[in-house]
């Protein structure tokens, strides 16, 4: 029983703890939705909350007498009254104050004077007939001017949007990275019409906001509403000056940087144009790799600018950026391993030299006319009308055969292998074969065509026509090709030796080979001979 007596005692006495604890906690009075003072401390035996309950009902007592609704203060021994027409509404105590500032009794009553005298007014304010009549005029000037600030963003944005989509996407047509586009105009155009809508929707919410501003401060009981949001907006506003200010001198820092690199990047690129027009030699860089030495340069530059300029950016300082240039730098790192691998392979090509446009090449299974060298892709054209896309990497992984290099830039070498059985004297298919050369347009005299013999297989000889192809040779290597071809059945027809190797166990009864006779059967058509 005892320990049972003892237990409840000490519930009774944590709750009576408790209960005082939350009776004495700050009450704040509040007239016509106006906070005056806040009360925090016990006067007599009044906790702060009945303070202000009975400080509410003197102040709703004396606006009712309908006095002048002066208020006063008056000094005492406790503290400072305040006063209302001569009547005491409620007392400032030295407790009362906050212990955390430099708040002083003469200031808090001061404050608490000017803020009851303003609610007072404004509570009586609103009983005129008036005021209600003058405030539902403005109300309704003030929305119609904010709808027509609202219909006026939506016109504009709907014009602005189209005008500068369009003037957007022509520009984007023509941007292209590597030869490539980069960005389709369409889906760029979509995005900046969003944009441009996001921005009308921007100041249609800043609108908006003033206009439930200026409503709110017509009438006296949301005011202070009023006042406060105008307050935060003023704030933000004044705030984003401020800053703007203070970020003047770091902009025109940037500004000067960005001036000067361009202004080095003309005079490279001056230099970079003469090295490519021929005007200027250098030992150490032709005039092919001209135009991508200057664009490295400007990247380079570029960067450096940017790393210049870098602390003076607005917001520089802050964590947010820093965050953001490092999950930029991690993206990049992660996903761009590939695309700098292509870049490095581009690099790679240009500079070693390997082809230059307008070279015929095989490239693994790809054979035809380098038609572009770029920093990520190598295209090439094939004779059979396709354009077949190397990534850089691929075509630095594999072995490559020019056909151009030894040739000169006018030409292309030529391999046309055939095999012969032992039974033709190697000497007659070496004459037949450069003998078809001679027959083929284009072919060069100088260097002179010449024949290889590359093996001597089991049932065959392996012979090997090179010859070099000038500027009067098909645009295509393989129609030049297909003219060698054709010439060399021709003269092995005309010789009566048979292209053909094959496996067999005795010699056929009659030689394998197309009489003159038999050279245009159908579909093929003899060609038409000059009129005498």
């Amino acid at each position: 029983m005892r320990i049972v007596a003892a237990c409840v005692g000490l519930f009774l006495t944590s709750w009576a703890a408790t209960a005082g604890a939350a009776a004495n906690e700050p009450a704040t009075l509040s007239i016509y939705n106006r906070d005056v003072i806040t009360l925090r401390a016990p006067l007599l035996s009044y906790a702060p909350a009945e303070r202000v309950a009975a400080a509410r009902r003197r102040i709703e007592d004396a606006l009712d007498r309908g006095g002048a609704g002066e208020v006063t203060l008056k000094p005492h021994a406790e503290g400072m009254l305040v006063e209302v027409d001569g009547r005491t509404v409620f007392a400032v105590q030295p407790a009362d104050l906050d212990t955390l500032g430099d708040e002083t009794l003469e200031m808090a009553a001061t404050a608490a004077r000017d803020r009851l005298s303003e609610a007072i007014a404004a509570a009586r304010e609103a009983h005129g007939a008036g005021l209600w009549l003058r405030a539902a005029g403005w109300t309704a000037l003030g929305t119609l001017i904010w709808l027509a600030i609202l219909r006026l963003i939506h016109r504009t944005n709907r014009w602005l949007g189209r005008r500068v989509s369009a003037a957007v996407q022509e520009r984007v047509e023509h941007l292209k990275v590597g030869g490539v586009v980069a960005v389709q105009s369409l889906h760029f155009g979509a995005i900046v019409r969003r944009t441009v809508t996001i921005v009308g929707w921007i100041v249609g919410l800043v609108a908006t906001y003033g206009w439930l501003t200026f409503v709110l401060e017509r009438f006296p009981f949301t005011r202070p509403w009023g006042e406060q949001l105008e307050g935060r907006l003023l704030e933000f506003f004044t705030h984003l000056g401020l800053s703007i200010v203070a970020a003047l001198p770091g902009l025109f820092t940037v500004v000067v940087i960005v001036v000067i690199t361009r202004a080095i990047i003309r005079l490279v690129r001056v230099f970079f144009d003469r090295v490519e027009a021929g005007e200027i030699r250098v030992g150490w860089l032709d005039a092919e790799l001209a135009r991508p030495t200057r664009r490295i340069v400007n990247v380079v530059l570029w960067l450096f600018a940017l790393a210049m300029a870098y602390p003076y950016l607005p917001g520089a300082n802050t964590d947010a950026f820093k965050g953001l240039s490092v999950l930029v730098g991690l993206m990049i790192s992660i996903g761009a391993s590939s695309i700098v691998a292509q870049a490095a392979s581009g690099l790679i090509l240009m500079y070693s030299r390997a082809f230059r446009v307008g070279e015929f090449v095989k490239i693994g299974d790809a054979e035809g006319t380098v038609a572009e060298l770029t920093l990520f892709a190598t295209r090439v054209r094939t004779g059979l009308s396709e354009e077949v896309v190397l990534p850089n990497a691929y075509v630095l992984s594999n072995v490559s055969r020019n056909f151009s290099r030894a040739a000169g830039s006018q030409g292309f070498t030529l391999h046309a292998k055939v095999t012969i059985g032992y039974d033709t004297p190697w000497r007659q298919v070496h004459a037949m074969l450069l003998a078809a050369a001679g027959r083929t347009v284009g072919v060069l005299t100088e260097p002179a065509p010449y024949v290889i013999q590359t093996g001597l297989s089991d049932f065959y000889v392996e012979y090997v026509l090179v010859v070099i192809a000038g500027s009067e040779a098909p645009r295509m290597r393989a129609e030049a090709m297909s003219a060698l071809y054709s010439n060399i059945q021709d003269v092995f027809n005309e010789h009566g030796v048979q292209i053909m190797s094959p496996h067999y166990l005795e010699d056929p009864a009659q030689p394998k080979v197309v009489p003159e006779d038999r050279w245009y059967e159908a579909p093929a058509q003899p060609p038409t001979k000059p009129a005498l």
